[in-house]
C-alpha cells in the first residue's frame, strides 16, 4: 500500500489547521449572552470582548439574548454554524443546571458545545435587608426554623445558583424560605433593595456596591473573598459541605475547528492574566481560571453530576 498520499493529506489537514488558527479573526466575531445586561456574565463578557479585541485586532461584539434561564441564547449558539465568529459566554445554569431542570430543551449541553475556557468563578455572598431583624447566617437560619414558609428570598430563577445554594442550606439546616425567582440577577437585587424581598443569594459583582454603601448586609460567602473580607465563610458559620459558585465560561458551537478553540482558549488567559484586566476582574469579585479546554470539559460533565442529584432530592421543576 502506498502511504505517500495519506501522509500528503495528513500533512495538508494540518496545515490547513494552522492556517486557521494563523488567520483567525478576520472579521468580527460574536459573544452571546443568555442573560440580560448588567448581571455577572454580562460584566464578565464586556471585560472579555474589550481585552480580546485588543489582542487580536477585531470586534467582539457582546450580543445580550435574555430569557429561560439562558436556554433562548444558548440555543441560538448551539444553532450557530461553527466557524469560529459565534460563541456562548454562559453561567451555570444553561451548561450544567438547565439540563436536569427542563424536560425539553432546545438544545443538548454537552452534544452542542465543546467546551473552550472555564473563565471566571464568582463566591456567593448571603444578603440581607437592614429591615430584616437578623446579622449573621445562623440568625438567618434560626429565623427560618422559628418562622418556616414565611421569609422570601430572591433569585435570577428557579433552578440558578442562587436558587440552589438556598436549598442546600435549607437541606443542612432544616430551615425552609420562601422562594421568588425573578428574569435575572438585576431584578433580584432590585427587589431586595426595595425590600420586596428578606435575603438573596448572589454572585459579588451586582450587590456589592450596595453592600460598601449599607443598603445590603453581607451575612456570609461561599468562600473567603477579599472583596469582602470582614463576613464570614459558609464553613464558618457551620455549613463546611456546601461548595457552590457562580462561574461564567466560553463555549463554541460543536463542530468550530480545534485551533480556533485553542487558540481562543489561550487569548483568554492571556487577557485574564494582563494587570489591567485581572485588576477589573478582581473588582467585581470574580476569580480567573486557568483550565485548558479538556480540564474545562471534565469540571463540566462533574458540576452537571453534582446539581442533577440537588434537583432530583429537592423536587425542583422549572418556572
Amino acid at each position: 500500500m502506498n502511504k505517500a498520499p495519506v501522509i500528503a493529506l495528513l500533512l495538508a489537514l494540518t496545515a490547513a489547521s494552522a492556517l486557521a488558527q494563523d488567520i483567525w479573526p478576520t472579521r468580527s466575531v460574536r459573544l452571546i449572552v443568555p442573560s440580560a445586561p448588567g448581571g455577572g456574565t454580562d460584566l464578565y463578557a464586556r471585560l472579555l470582548a474589550q481585552g480580546l479585541a485588543d489582542g487580536l485586532k477585531q470586534q467582539f461584539i457582546v450580543d445580550n439574548r435574555p430569557g429561560a434561564s439562558g436556554n433562548i441564547g444558548a440555543e441560538i449558539a448551539a444553532r450557530a454554524a461553527p466557524d469560529g465568529y459565534t460563541f456562548l459566554i454562559s453561567a451555570n445554569p444553561a451548561l450544567v443546571i438547565n439540563p436536569s431542570l427542563y424536560k425539553n430543551l432546545p438544545y443538548n449541553a454537552e452534544r452542542d458545545f465543546t467546551a473552550v475556557a472555564r473563565g471566571v468563578i464568582s463566591p456567593l455572598v448571603f444578603a440581607s435587608h437592614p429591615s430584616l431583624p437578623v446579622k449573621s447566617l445562623p440568625a438567618l437560619v434560626a429565623l427560618g426554623k422559628r418562622e418556616p414558609g414565611t421569609l422570601p428570598y430572591g433569585s435570577a430563577g428557579a433552578g440558578s445558583t442562587t436558587n440552589l445554594v438556598v436549598k442546600l442550606v435549607e437541606e443542612a439546616a432544616g430551615a425552609r424560605f420562601v422562594h421568588v425567582p425573578y428574569k435575572g440577577i438585576g431584578q433580584a437585587t432590585q427587589a431586595l433593595l426595595s425590600g420586596e424581598t428578606a435575603f438573596m443569594a448572589s454572585d459579588i459583582g451586582p450587590v456589592l456596591p450596595h453592600i460598601r454603601s449599607g443598603r445590603v448586609l453581607a451575612l456570609a460567602v461561599t468562600e473567603r473573598t477579599p472583596q469582602l473580607p470582614g463576613t464570614p465563610t459558609l464553613a464558618e458559620a457551620g455549613y463546611r459541605n456546601i461548595e457552590a459558585y457562580a462561574s461564567f465560561s466560553v463555549v463554541a458551537p460543536t463542530g468550530t475547528p480545534s485551533a480556533i478553540v485553542q487558540r481562543l482558549s489561550a487569548e483568554i488567559i492571556k487577557v485574564m492574566k494582563s494587570p489591567a484586566i485581572r485588576e477589573k476582574l478582581e473588582g467585581q469579585g470574580f476569580i480567573p481560571v486557568f483550565d485548558t479546554p479538556d480540564e474545562f470539559s471534565a469540571s463540566l460533565k462533574k458540576e452537571r453530576q453534582m446539581w442533577a442529584e440537588v434537583i432530583r432530592r429537592n423536587k425542583i421543576v422549572a418556572d
